[in-house]
């Protein structure tokens, strides 16, 4: 980087945080600072619920995991758009008709303090390991490729997501999260122009080559529990973790509750259900494009390129050299055989072409086990090296390939991404700590601006925790990957609690909280000691919430019966809309 890109960083970057503190400094009135504008628009709710989601992992990694496994990851996503449709039709009139500041006060109505307790507690915990991964992941990669301070990244990120969501709330961060969005589309956009001109082949040819190594296999009809990705964990899997993390995740109830009408949250739903598979496909193929690009240029032999120094100046440097020689000599072989078949499907020449194929396709297996052997000795060289290779093609790509200015403004874009969905963890974590553990059990009389005080300290309390997990934390996975498996981990157990609230009136809150806790160890259990894919947690722990709930309710009898919620708030309700 230049003095121009960090120009662009700095300028983007500041500017929109300076602009939403400036318009969110005297807000002081708890329905604005918790919910926002409540003449938020469609559109504003669909960026801030696209804006939470995607972070900047997903603008990082993710061109990686397209780059090394194709376009498959985009499966994760097919039960969304059926998801936010019945969060649509049943989530949101309940959340609008009891004007809830967070999800978990429904479950306090529904149930008894002890399940909102539950709920609510299970989301800070999985939220505020999330935020920790959040800020931690993008740093790990841009301190290492820039030569920045980890842990000065770090803190620069957090304290400055934490700063103006403490100074403005949640209008601050969905005003915020416009400008963050189109500095990030603005910046992917360019990233693509920018690979297309330097392809050595046509667009056409450049499908076909990514074709012939399995990077476009965007469905896979496999049955087997333990791939991690396929349709149906895709459509059952990914609809349970969709819905858990739409309708029961503060941090995105908090961005659609607050719209203007119920039709405008409805519609800024509907913009990510039409919207969200489209964006992580092409993000996807970004990386597989990227992936045939490096198939003409020579690539790292490991794209974590400080790390590869570090372990060549070891005793394992002989042999990473000696591997380097030969990554290069069989890269130069498999370009000249991807040359060879490109040019013999222009003439039309079948056995030449096949015989080409051929010989790219056992040269680039070549090459990936000269790659796996590189990694397994800069492992055991540098046993501290950070999440996986694969985390450091896109970055490599920009830093190598782009122009300065643009250089600057992809680095804004990741920093954007941070920003917003690290904001709106802690404004959620904090909305979550005020109304559903301090003025429900602490401080119930507590007025409007005591509860906007405490927010602001909960926000400052979630990150510095944030902080400290992100300082401190380890990750070996994928850095995309990571923070999903933490989501699914608790999400099952937390819709199951909805959805035993909104479908099973006759469960009451006994059954369901300890039908929760026994799921959760399910899930656990799981996780540790068994390998399925991450996706078949959310729908595990979750029907093992909900039929466990509905055999002990009927053990339990009619003595444990089950309240019932209120249409919406009376008018002699002291606190509308903050629970009891």
């Amino acid at each position: 980087m230049n003095w121009l890109d960090f120009l662009v960083l700095l300028g983007s970057i500041l500017s929109i945080v300076g602009y939403g503190i400036w318009r969110t400094r005297r807000c002081d009135d708890l329905q604005t600072y918790m919910k926002g504008d409540p003449k938020m628009s469609w559109l504003t709710i669909g960026l801030s619920v696209m804006a939470t989601q995607a972070s900047a992992i997903t603008f990082m990694s993710t061109p990686g995991q397209g780059y090394q496994d194709g376009l498959g990851f985009v499966q994760f996503y097919f039960g969304l758009p059926l998801a936010l449709v019945i969060i649509a039709i049943v989530f949101l009139p309940m959340y609008q008709r009891l004007n809830v500041y967070t999800a978990y006060e429904f479950l306090g109505r529904r149930f008894d303090s002890k399940t909102r307790l539950l709920g609510a507690g299970l989301f800070l915990l999985q939220r505020g390991l999330a935020a920790g991964i959040t800020i931690y992941a993008p740093a790990i990669i841009l301190s290492t490729m820039l030569g920045w301070p980890l842990k000065l990244t770090i803190i620069f990120a957090g304290v400055v997501a934490t700063l103006y969501t403490a100074v403005g709330g949640s209008e601050a961060v969905s005003l915020t999260q416009q400008y963050q969005m189109a500095v990030i589309f603005g910046g992917m956009a360019m990233a693509f122009v920018i690979l297309m001109l330097k392809l050595p082949a046509h667009f056409g040819d450049a499908l076909s080559v990514a074709g012939i190594f399995s990077k476009l296999h965007a469905v896979d009809l496999s049955t087997d529990v333990h791939r991690r990705y396929t349709l149906w964990s895709g459509l059952l899997g990914g609809l349970f973790l969709q819905l858990s993390y739409f309708g029961a995740d503060q941090s995105q109830v908090q961005r659609y509750i607050s719209g203007s009408s119920l039709r405008q949250s409805r519609l800024g739903l509907m913009f990510n259900a039409l919207f969200k598979i489209p964006m992580q496909f092409s993000i996807l193929l970004l990386g597989a494009l990227v992936f045939v690009f490096y198939q003409f240029e020579q690539p790292p032999v490991f794209f974590n390129q400080p790390a590869w120094h570090a372990a060549s100046q070891t005793q394992a440097g002989a042999q990473l050299r000696s591997l380097e020689q030969q990554f290069a000599q069989v890269h130069l072989e498999k370009r000249n055989s991807l040359e060879a078949w490109l040019a013999a499907r222009h003439s039309g020449n079948p056995q030449t072409e096949s015989e080409a194929r051929s010989r790219a396709l056992a040269a680039y297996q070549q090459s990936e086990n000269i790659r796996t052997s590189v990694a397994d000795a800069v492992k055991t060289a540098s046993p501290r090296t950070e999440g996986k290779d694969q985390d450091y093609v896109f970055i490599t790509f920009i830093l190598n390939y782009l122009p300065h200015g643009v250089i600057g403004l992809l680095i804004a874009a990741f920093f954007a991404a941070a920003l917003s969905s690290k904001a709106a963890e802690l404004n959620a974590l904090a909305s979550t700590s005020t109304v559903d553990f301090y003025r429900a059990y602490v401080n119930p009389d507590a007025s409007g601006p005591a509860c906007v005080t405490a927010s602001k300290w909960f926000t400052v309390f979630w990150g510095l925790v944030a902080l400290g997990f992100a300082l401190f934390a380890t990750l070996q996975d994928n850095l995309i990957q990571a923070i999903n498996i933490v989501g699914s981990i608790f999400y099952g157990v937390i819709l199951a609690l909805f959805l035993v609230g909104f479908f099973l009136k006759r469960v009451g809150g006994t059954a369901v909280f300890w039908s929760a806790l026994v799921a959760q160890c399910l899930v656990f259990v799981l996780h540790f000691y068994f390998k399925i894919s991450y996706l078949w947690y959310t729908p595990i722990g979750c029907c093992a919430c909900v039929a466990l709930s509905v055999a002990l309710q009927t053990v339990l009898g009619a003595n444990q019966t089950a309240k019932s919620v209120a249409a919406a708030p009376t008018a002699s309700d002291p606190h509308p809309g903050l629970g009891s």
